[in-house]
């Protein structure tokens, strides 16, 4: 039973502070579940239930931890639709993009799982020190880190607490996550999952309330020795100054640019923007913001673009045929609505949308953004793509890396020589070739360069982030 609980030491019990508070639909208002307010004591129950946990967990053999993982897989895959409901409820995207997301869940936890059991260590070559090194092997070993904390946003509630929690426990830590406030529902039942599956007591510890007082409580806790965070770079930098030292993995902000060249595929360009703008309302960190494309190209793109743009199906989540759902709250589309129309005070023009109902708002496409514009430079988060150009190469790329972000970037062009350019010159973490930065495979080292974060996630890559290494040298008698 979670209605109204936290997780804690294996038990769904009541918070300390006794509250609960409601969830609502964005898109319409309704309640969707009800879930406890926990407060700092709740954090102390915690964490020191997490680090019961992990000392048992810690000892169990990779094969034993692998066969919950398994088991939790095959419930999460039972429980699927139910869970893309109410996914869909709380956080306002399509049910066609929640069964997307949940559907990936399964995979990810048996991923994760088997990387767990792939901890391999490296042999030291020491008889290459001269001298001191010939009566001695020496080899690393990768152990977990203990607890981990895991703060997770509203955008995707199944699959970035998945990135977090599967690899900690696939490596042996236990972990406290935090959950965004307004899409807690998804993280309980995914919890339920492992806890059902028979995930010792203290292992996996969920706390729903305020994130700024509970985050505050978690991250600066010498107890926690990683801390694995996805939301805004403000938030992100708050972090690494309250943490101490620990291991962080933060990934934060995006402006991620599209850049499409005169020799492109135009129509092709258009169909991949023409989604990867507007997926789950545009609040997705990977999102087209800015396009740049080559004055002649430019034209024929808009003529291109707008159309599918318009013809994106707006209305209830719950319905399959709706492409665009609501934004997470009606102040986060007020937000958005705000950006576009000083954009458009800025010089800019709105070829389509901006239209605001409660927090529904239509996809927009702005053109003429100039570079240093706050459409471009500050994160948007919303259903819009600003539009600008750039007369040669060297002028995208600069564009392209105007920003403090450097999460993903696209670029379209048949030019093989343009690519490798790109690939090497455009600041990114993940730069694609002929599609936009949305686009990720779970098994794939994903995360950004400069502001938009530090660390990877992908699941060989976070089992790695979620351990420590540890050097071992084994003392022979001189010979």
């Amino acid at each position: 039973m979670t209605e109204g609980r936290i997780l804690v030491d294996g038990d769904w019990v009541a918070s300390k502070s006794g509250q609960t508070e409601e969830v609502r639909s964005p898109y319409d208002g309704r309640v969707v579940g009800q879930v406890a307010v926990a407060d700092v004591d709740d954090v102390e129950t915690a964490l020191a239930a997490a680090e019961r946990g992990a000392a048992v967990w810690r000892e169990t053999p990779a094969h034993a931890r692998l066969d919950v993982l398994m088991r939790a897989a095959a419930l999460v895959e039972e429980r699927a639709d139910t869970i893309a409901v109410l996914l869909s409820a709380e956080n306002g995207k399509t049910i066609t993009e929640a069964r997307g997301e949940v559907g990936r869940a399964s995979d990810m936890i048996r991923l994760a799982g088997y990387e767990g059991t792939q901890l391999y260590g490296d042999t030291l070559p020491l008889d290459a020190n001269r001298g001191t090194g010939q009566d001695k092997i020496g080899f690393t070993l990768r152990q977990p880190c203990g607890v981990v904390v895991a703060i997770t946003p509203f955008n995707y509630p199944s699959l970035l607490v998945l990135h977090k929690v599967a690899p900690a426990l696939a490596a042996g830590n236990a972990v406290v996550l935090k959950p965004a406030r307004t899409t807690p529902l998804t993280a309980l039942a995914l919890a339920a999952a492992f806890t059902d599956a028979g995930l010792p007591p203290g292992v996996l510890n969920v706390l729903t309330g305020p994130g700024g007082r509970l985050g505050d409580a978690l991250v600066s806790d010498p107890r926690v020795r990683k801390v694995s965070f996805t939301g805004s770079t403000v938030v992100g930098e708050h972090i690494a100054r309250t943490a101490g030292v620990k291991k962080l993995s933060l990934e934060l902000g995006a402006s991620c640019p599209v850049v499409v060249l005169p020799d492109a595929d135009i129509e092709a360009a258009a169909d991949a923007i023409a989604a990867g703008g507007y997926i789950n309302a545009g609040q997705v960190c990977i999102s087209v913001q800015r396009v740049i494309a080559h004055p002649d190209v430019h034209g024929d793109l808009l003529d291109a673009l707008v159309p599918k743009v318009e013809a994106i199906a707006m209305g209830d989540p719950s319905s399959p045929d709706t492409r665009l759902g609501a934004l997470i709250s009606e102040a986060e589309a007020r937000r958005v609505e705000t950006a576009l129309r000083t954009a458009v005070e800025g010089g800019a023009r709105l070829l389509t949308g901006g239209d605001r109902d409660g927090a529904v708002l239509t996809p927009a496409v702005v053109d003429g953004v100039h570079r240093d514009a706050p459409l471009n430079q500050d994160e948007l988060f919303g259903p819009a793509v600003a539009v600008s150009t750039a007369d040669d190469w060297q002028s995208a790329i600069a564009y392209a890396n105007s920003t403090a972000y450097g999460l993903g970037a696209g670029v379209f062009t048949k030019d093989v020589s343009a690519a490798v350019r790109a690939i090497r010159q455009i600041d990114a973490g993940v730069v694609h070739i002929n599609w936009t930065p949305l686009w990720r495979a779970d098994l794939m080292p994903y995360g950004g360069l400069k502001a938009s974060g530090i660390g990877k996630e992908g699941f060989r890559t976070a089992v790695s982030e979620m351990t420590e290494e540890k050097t071992v040298i084994l003392h022979g008698r001189p010979w």
